[in-house]
């Protein structure tokens, strides 16, 4: 998972100020690998610009990412670092930008990402005490698997597909395909995908080689070149233990990264060959784009996803696709 490094390299030269006289606070990171992990190793040195920015950030590691969350809500943790998925409960708008299908590719994502870092989004990204300080984009997330030949919606039925049991946008989707849902977490799904327990997962390039996904996608298998999703990480404090500015600072710093953010994630995907990648028709595209949008509408009237979330997308996705046929039902 080294590409995360370019998410949040926080290297900015630190002010003169003695770490001792500024108060101290905690920040939980979920890494799968723990302490020794790359996203543990990259947190690290946020440490630095911190200082400057009077927090003296101490970290630990979590494997576990919903221990990570639960510790944060119950105060235990100063800050953390989640997916945007899991940070859902915490800000419901910052929470639906990993809404299946509402974010098509890279360029949609950077103005997304640019249009939350306008002062007058700031009051998007805080809600009942917390605040989301920063958004990592970690790239497209494409379905894995073992049978390459799997590449319509009718095809998915009765395959097993692996889906994190807090995701309720995942479980619907794959009931809505008629497959059947296996639940999965963050430290198993890989494992289920390549021992055959499931059929298919979804998950970002950058995962294939760290968690070793080949093992369940050679010599038969495939990964769905079709972004259901760009997957994100989010940092977020409770608002009232950090400085009034600290928040606009480290969304300042991330936003800077994200050229090299995308300059790994496009080298991740190179990583997986050729010859297994599956390419969608025209027609399984628009067959797609229309079951995802039905299942964002159908997750937002159930109160999963935010609607202005969902507004603020469909107006990037029109802006670079005026032909898009949702744009002219403007449903979302």
């Amino acid at each position: 998972m080294r590409w995360l490094a370019a998410s949040v390299v926080f290297l900015a030269a630190a002010f003169p100020v003695l770490a001792q006289d500024i108060p101290k606070r905690s920040f939980c990171v979920f890494d799968p690998i723990g302490a020794n992990g790359p996203l543990f190793s990259v947190m690290k040195a946020a440490r630095a610009p911190a200082l400057g920015w009077g927090v003296d950030l101490q970290l630990r590691a979590y494997t576990d990412e919903k221990i990570a969350a639960e510790e944060f809500k119950a105060g235990q943790c100063d800050s953390v670092l989640l997916t945007g998925t899991r940070a859902r409960e915490f800000n419901k708008f910052t929470g639906t930008l990993e809404a299946i299908g509402a974010v098509p590719g890279e360029r949609e994502m950077r103005m997304l990402l640019q249009a939350l870092n306008q002062e007058k989004a700031a009051g998007l990204l805080r809600s009942d005490g917390y605040e989301v300080v920063g958004i990592l984009p970690a790239g497209a997330v494409y379905l894995f698997m073992r049978d390459r030949e799997l590449d319509t919606v009718n095809e998915l039925q009765g395959k097993k597909i692996g889906a994190f049991d807090y995701d309720d946008a995942a479980v619907t989707m794959v009931r809505r395909v008629g497959a059947s849902v296996v639940g999965t977490n963050s430290a198993n799904f890989a494992g289920k995908f390549n021992n055959g327990s499931v059929d298919i997962i979804y998950a970002p390039a950058v995962a294939y080689t760290p968690l070793e996904l080949y093992k369940g996608v050679v010599p038969d298998g495939g990964v769905y070149n079709y972004p259901l999703t760009q997957m994100n990480f989010q940092i977020l404090i409770h608002r009232d233990r950090f400085p009034e500015d600290y928040g606009k600072k480290v969304r300042d710093y991330s936003l800077d990264q994200v050229d090299r953010a995308y300059e790994l994630v496009a080298s991740a995907e190179a990583e997986i060959p050729e010859e297994f990648w599956t390419h969608p028709t025209a027609e399984q595209v628009s067959d797609y784009d229309e079951m995802l949008r039905e299942v964002r509408l159908e997750l937002r009237d159930g109160g999963t996803y935010d609607g202005t979330a969902l507004k603020l997308m469909r107006a990037i996705r029109c802006k670079t696709d005026p032909t898009r046929p949702e744009c002219a039902l403007a449903l979302e």
